[in-house]
């Protein structure tokens, strides 16, 4: 585990304590919100088709348009949720949290409609959320048997496990907390100048999107639908 998400993981509870409602249910609006589309976002699938037409029919380059948009997004409400320094923690970082688990959501959704998932089906959402995870905390899930296999197993399995709804949506409503707790450490150095925290938080934002955009794009193959 990276320095900055052992102290995360330190800081988390203090972060929660700012942010109380970040919870499995906030997880789950932001993905339904991704996919039916939300203010000036497009629901996932119209953004991924849109890619798709603009690549000509190229799924390969159509998704790796979704992730290279995404990456920008994320690292816009980045920067500005983190510019305020820490007098504006209380109010950024509930909007960091949700913002980028929208945009996150969104992406990894548009990944799955173009690899031919259905986005209505429930096991299709458990994988886009544990998707959010990334390949090392899903192992690691599996491993500790949190989880039952890989968001590729979780979109295919042969029923959907209505258990697994509220514990993937918690993990990943965990690991955002955790993550903007590590950022939170560079807000705190530059607390003198607080475009130091917006730097830091939309290099951090577009990174942890570009990292599972390119997780997804290796683990959800292609899928016929029916």
């Amino acid at each position: 585990m990276s320095l900055s998400k052992q102290v995360g993981r330190r800081l988390a509870p203090k972060i929660t304590q700012m942010a109380p409602n970040v919870t499995a249910g906030v997880i789950q609006q932001a993905l339904t919100r991704a996919i039916k589309g939300a203010g000036p976002l497009d629901s996932a699938a119209v953004a991924a088709d849109k890619q798709l037409k603009e690549q000509k029919g190229d799924v390969d380059k159509a998704i790796r348009e979704v992730i290279e948009n995404h990456v920008r997004l994320a690292g816009a409400q980045g920067f500005l949720t983190n510019i305020g320094g820490l007098v504006t923690m209380t109010v950024t970082v509930p909007a960091n949290i949700t913002g980028l688990a929208l945009l996150q959501c969104r992406m990894v959704a548009g990944i799955a409609h173009l690899r031919g998932y259905d986005l209505e089906d429930p096991r299709t959402r458990n994988a886009i959320l544990a998707s959010m995870l990334g390949e090392e905390r899903v192992l690691s899930l599996i491993k500790r048997k949190k989880l039952p296999g890989t968001p590729m197993a979780l979109a295919t399995a042969p029923v959907h496990d209505p258990h697994l709804d509220g514990i993937v949506a918690n993990e990943v409503a965990s690991e955002l907390v955790t993550m903007i707790a590590g950022k939170r450490i560079a807000t705190t150095v530059g607390r003198r100048v607080p475009v130091v925290g917006g730097i830091v938080g939309m290099g951090a934002d577009g990174y942890s999107t570009w990292k599972i955009g390119r997780y997804v794009d290796r683990e959800l193959l292609p899928r016929n639908r029916r």
